[in-house]
């Protein structure tokens, strides 16, 4: 399958005009972008444009109500529930995570969850919303009901993606990664590639090995067994208990802890809307001592990380968030990657924009 290599703002006013169509005013529409392509500057093509399709059918069904309006439900100095109401999870999320800061810098925390919100993004962009307000970010969503438990065949759990930035120099530490051995979006791209999985990727509906990524896919979607495994693959040897635990824990964080549903009831609502749940937490770090001195300190040794010695063969060793600086500068100047089957899908969207048409985003 060919990548052609779009210009990064005209995919940007493209996607924004794109929301602005479905009814979104202008400030979310752009911000929305904004949140969707980070993940492609960032090299995560499944959670970037190639999610398109997949608002466009959600706002379409109605899925996500573009006129509600999240709701405090319940607060307290450093923390609050928020009822996103089925609206678009990249607008409760920005919301929240403000909302977070804003307790950490007043009380040394925020601590905010979320119910009734839709896909959201990448959780390590709200993370990195916190660092830059010189505070450390966490954040978890969950998802429907992906992740098989170990030694199991029904999924339960979401992808749970758990996300911790942290400011540093000469780049902020930024973790983001699903627990299970990789999202959802992973399996669209191959199943649009055309091409298996790896063995370990995922499970048939009796729970044995498969690489037929659209199979799989389809069983999620029939709820028919099977499904994407825990970090550390099918069994305790590797780590699969811990993959699963953390699954668990994002679910304590998310659907429990904001009042909302936990994976194995997401899109079953009965208001029609996804269920999806989110938490977001910022840490004024200056709680624990001189703030310059600890980022100092994590500066420092995140360079140690980095000057350790090599494994024979390797020139390099990264910490969490350098690659994506790198990879973000790449793309701005040499273009976002699109595969021909999201090109399609987008062509079929540009046909829907009517008064708010921008011109296709060109090739580099």
């Amino acid at each position: 399958m060919a990548y052609h290599y779009l210009d990064y703002e005209q995919l940007h006013a493209f996607c924004s005009a794109a929301f602005r169509s479905y009814g979104f005013d202008e400030v979310n529409s752009r911000e929305i972008t904004d949140i969707l392509l980070a993940a492609d500057l960032n090299g995560i093509e499944s959670h970037g444009v190639q999610r398109m399709v997949r608002y466009d059918y959600e706002i379409a069904s109605g899925m996500v109500d573009m006129r509600s309006e999240p709701k405090i439900v319940s607060e307290t100095p450093i923390s609050a529930v928020i009822d996103a109401c089925n609206g678009m999870g990249q607008v409760v999320g920005r919301m929240a995570m403000k909302l977070a800061i804003e307790k950490a810098k007043t009380c040394g925390c925020g601590f905010v969850t979320v119910r009734r919100s839709n896909h959201y993004g990448i959780a390590g962009y709200y993370t990195e919303m916190a660092a830059a307000e010189d505070l450390m970010g966490l954040c978890m969503t969950n998802t429907e009901a992906i992740m098989v438990p170990t030694y199991g065949r029904q999924p339960m759990i979401g992808t749970n993606p758990i996300a911790l930035a942290m400011p540093a120099d000469p780049v902020p530490f930024s973790f983001d990664c699903a627990t299970t051995v990789v999202p959802r979006g992973k399996f669209e791209v191959f199943t649009k590639r055309g091409d298996p999985v790896p063995v370990g990727w995922g499970v048939d509906e009796n729970g044995q090995d498969s690489t037929d990524a659209p199979r799989i896919l389809q069983n999620i979607i029939a709820k028919a067994g099977g499904g994407i495994l825990p970090l550390g693959g099918s069994s305790e040897l590797m780590g699969s208990h811990k993959g699963y635990g953390l699954g668990v824990i994002c679910e304590l964080f998310c659907g429990i802890l904001a009042g909302g549903m936990t994976a194995e009831r997401i899109y079953k609502t009965e208001d029609g809307g996804s269920g999806i749940c989110h938490s977001f937490i910022a840490i004024d770090y200056g709680i624990f001592g001189d703030k310059s001195e600890i980022r100092k300190s994590f500066s420092e040794y995140l360079q140690k990380l980095r000057d350790s010695d090599k494994a024979e063969g390797c020139e390099r060793i990264y910490t969490h968030g350098e690659k994506e600086v790198d990879m973000r500068r790449l793309r701005r100047e040499k273009g976002v990657p699109v595969n021909d089957k999201t090109l399609e899908e987008l062509r079929a969207i540009e046909k829907k924009l009517g008064e708010y048409a921008v011109p296709f985003p060109q090739e580099i």
